[in-house]
């Protein structure tokens, strides 16, 4: 077992929020490399945030996002289970980094489900006359169908899109670390985009 250096445990639990204990056990598990260690607490926490099943979500926060020019804004509401959870420094930023993400993106709904089946069967229909139009074999026009699909659901579905500031984790992914370091069920219930219209 490796010892563990208090300086690296004070840094990774500044950059993770995580409790000590869950940080001392990515330190010894990672030999002290704080990115390695990062990652190991982004997993458990994802891995974690799966198992909770449906408990209710009755807390939250409202949050907003307005840009520098005060042209464009947004406002998200993020649920949990306790008051206790809603009052975190982890909470608040995950409502902030969500709220300026929506700003910026051009999301429609929050997950998959609130889509209509109706529209996404269009979809595929329209995407693969697409593809039958262009002269595609028929062989890969499922391939297509599902890859114009794939691309479309991150454009519209909030959960579903890289986030700005780090394009290898999905919102999704920032909600289910949170609830892992939380310990709690964490959702985005809803939100609004504002942006002034063109004059």
């Amino acid at each position: 077992m490796n010892k563990v250096n208090v300086q690296q445990l004070k840094e990774l639990r500044a950059r993770t929020g995580a409790g000590v204990m869950e940080c001392r056990a990515a330190l010894e598990e990672t030999a002290g490399h704080m990115e390695q260690a990062e990652e190991w607490l982004r997993r458990r926490a994802i891995s974690e945030a799966a198992r909770r099943g449906e408990r209710e979500m009755n807390e939250g926060w409202i949050t907003s996002y307005l840009h520098h020019n005060g042209k464009l804004g947004a406002l998200v509401e993020l649920n949990c289970e306790t008051d206790f959870v809603a009052h975190t420094e982890v909470f608040h930023t995950l409502a902030r980094n969500v709220a300026e993400h929506v700003a910026a993106s051009g999301a429609t709904v929050v997950e998959r489900a609130a889509l209509p089946s109706a529209e996404l069967d269009g979809l595929r229909r329209a995407f693969a006359e697409q593809a039958v139009a262009a002269g595609k074999p028929e062989k890969v026009i499922e391939r297509i169908v599902e890859g114009r699909t794939a691309a479309h659901l991150r454009d519209v579905v909030l959960l579903e899109q890289p986030w700005i500031r780090d394009p290898e984790r999905t919102i999704g992914d920032l909600v289910d670390e949170a609830s892992g370091l939380l310990g709690e069920r964490i959702r985005v219930c809803r939100f609004a985009r504002f942006r002034m219209s063109d004059e």
